[in-house]
């Protein structure tokens, strides 16, 4: 028998392993509101431009709706057989208003339609990830601001450097989420284009108006060239490039959180609401919610090189390889959505251990940089000869196995005669983080500041 969808040019259906492979229902039925959305608008377009009769729009349009509702009541029945989600919707359009459904698919293809489609649900889990996105702020910079003098150590190589605060240590993620909010937002301005109307590749005959379908779906204006409208996928692309930069940043965090709350550092604690214990360990509590999400990075940055690896070699304009650019994309799309709200839970849940975390700030000797600031700053030694002097300062409370501050004024004086009292009003991890009161600093009054600016800043109402 002859194909529903491909008419009389062929004589049979598929092969069963055709329609195996071929077949995309069971991943992009997540298309159905946009895919119904935008056959609404379209519909709407050709019965203004009298390219559809009034009577037959108002038919396609109320099918539509009542199709829309039994897949959102989940009495809609999905087949293999129709492919995909566009002709699942206008075959059972077909079914309850008759021969009027067929004019639905006038002066388009299924090329500008899935598009369309995949343009419109991209945008709207950009949307949804940004708001997921500012509500971490919002429990970032709260804890920042509950322990903004909090002294913790700071790190380089994962080896004590300077203290710092640990609201200061939590505002470093909230700028780095804000940076993945822009990139997100800046790659939803790039994809505001409507490809609706670009047809198979070539645009199309009918007197159609894609301002006007463009407009009553929220685009900024329609894509200027029909073959780019329907090859392109790099606001996919984009997207996932951002998406991939900001599990990444999610990752990192959770690293801390693993490292944080093991019991050689214990700066924090987890409850049993995101920890989890051993099947044999009776002891054990493992930060699983953590060590998720960082695991959980590799599916997102994997669908980035995937759908790069699909794309770099197909040319213009459409072809089914681009069938791949959905399965990988919803997955890493939703599975950073999940990532974020487990973040923003931990955050929330987190509690610090302040004793633990200041003991553990003076470790390693970390404040020799200000020790090397204050010989800069009160005998006027060139950095290069204070940075020597205090190196070998730090080797001397070294080899006693003594903090800096518990070395006595003789002893620093042997090494350096100019050396007073006053030296020891900078060797304290408190001291050393109120000093720090350079711009974007871990002083406590600075990561206040900006706590309370971010706090106020995400509460504002958008513009």
């Amino acid at each position: 028998m002859s194909n529903k969808m491909w008419g009389g040019r062929f004589a049979a259906g598929p092969s069963d392993i055709m329609e195996e492979i071929n077949a995309s229902i069971g991943f992009d039925r997540k298309l159905a509101s946009q895919d119904i959305a935008g056959s609404k608008a379209h519909v709407a377009m050709l019965a203004h431009a009298g390219i559809v009769s009034s009577a037959d729009a108002d038919a396609i349009t109320k099918g539509l709706d009542e199709v829309g509702a039994e897949i959102e009541a989940g009495s809609f029945t999905f087949s293999r057989a129709l492919e995909d989600i566009h002709m699942n919707v206008e075959q059972r359009l077909a079914d309850l208003i008759g021969p009027a459904a067929g004019r639905l698919h006038t002066a388009r293809s299924r090329n500008d339609q899935v598009a369309l489609d995949f343009k419109l649900w991209v945008r709207d889990t950009i949307d949804a990830l940004d708001a997921q996105l500012a509500d971490l702020q919002q429990a970032l910079a709260e804890k920042a601001l509950a322990h903004a003098s909090a002294v913790m150590p700071g790190f380089t190589h994962l080896q004590s450097a300077q203290p710092v605060t640990f609201g200061h240590h939590l505002l470093a993620y909230v700028e780095m989420i804000s940076r993945d909010r822009g990139r997100l937002r800046d790659a939803r301005k790039r994809l505001n284009e409507s490809p609706l109307g670009a047809a198979a590749l070539a645009g199309t005959s009918f007197p159609i108006d894609r301002d006007m379908t463009a407009k009553a779906l929220g685009f900024d204006r329609p894509t200027a060239n029909s073959l780019d409208s329907v090859a392109d996928r790099d606001f996919v692309l984009e997207t996932l490039g951002a998406a991939a930069i900001c599990a990444t940043h999610l990752s990192r965090f959770a690293e801390e959180i693993v490292l944080w709350t093991t019991p050689q550092f214990g700066f924090i604690k987890l409850s049993d609401a995101f920890s989890t214990g051993s099947s044999i360990m009776p002891q054990k509590r493992n930060p699983d919610a953590a060590e998720l999400v960082r695991g959980k990075t590799g599916r997102v940055v994997g669908a980035l090189v995937a759908l790069f690896s699909v794309m770099k070699g197909l040319p213009l304009a459409y072809s089914k390889d681009m069938q791949e650019d959905k399965e990988g994309a919803f997955d890493a799309l939703q599975t950073l959505s999940l990532t974020i709200a487990a973040t923003a839970g931990m955050v929330r849940d987190m509690a610090p251990d302040l004793k633990r975390m200041k003991a553990s700030a003076g470790a390693g000797y970390s404040t020799a940089t200000d020790l090397a600031d204050w010989l800069v700053r009160s005998l006027k030694m060139p950095f290069r000869d204070a940075h020597h002097v205090t190196g070998r300062i730090v080797a001397a409370a070294s080899a006693r196995a003594i903090a800096l501050e518990k070395l006595s004024l003789a002893e620093m004086q042997a090494i350096e005669p100019r050396i007073g009292a006053e030296v020891f009003g900078v060797l304290g991890v408190v001291r050393s983080v109120n000093s720090r009161t350079s711009y974007g600093g871990t002083a406590p009054a600075n990561v206040r500041r900006q706590a309370r600016r971010w706090i106020a800043k995400l509460k504002a109402p958008a513009k």
